[in-house]
């Protein structure tokens, strides 16, 4: 009879288990389902493209690039490259390298406005380049004590 209840509560155990690593795959689905990017901004004029952008520093402030490029990545756009820009500007300035100026105003908007210029560039993997400006304020970052 001892050998009966033991194996009762291996099976029982077993079923546990089983249970929570189903439960737990799910809730990893979900989750990586819900870090889409957003719609308008993965697919710029909806045929699956991606706006590929370069982000420059364009000032004197140290890690102004890399907060502008979380910040365009979270909203869906794909910054391939981030450095410093030789000349140092006031404003954002966005510049069209493939043709397409509304993906520029695009990431103009989504940078919270600043000044569109066609320069393509057809030697050159990107679609917008960004100068940022002394203007440019990044948006807040969540504090993780």
């Amino acid at each position: 009879m001892e050998r009966r209840s033991l194996k009762r509560i291996g099976i029982a155990l077993l079923a546990v288990l089983l249970l929570a690593a189903v439960i737990a795959t799910r809730g990893a689905l979900r989750q990586r389902g819900s870090r889409q990017p957003p719609p308008d901004a993965s697919a710029p004029e909806g045929a699956g493209a991606r706006v590929r952008v370069q982000v420059l520093n364009a000032t004197s402030v140290r890690g102004l690039a890399r907060r502008a490029t979380m910040h365009l990545r979270d909203r869906g756009f794909d910054v391939l490259e981030i450095g410093t820009a030789t000349e140092q500007l006031d404003s954002t300035l966005v510049l069209d390298r493939s043709g397409h100026p509304a993906w520029a105003e695009r990431v103009a908007d989504a940078l919270g406005g600043a000044r569109v210029e066609s320069r393509p560039d057809s030697s050159r993997y990107l679609d917008v380049t960004v100068l940022l400006g002394r203007s440019w304020r990044p948006p807040a970052e969540p504090f993780y004590p």
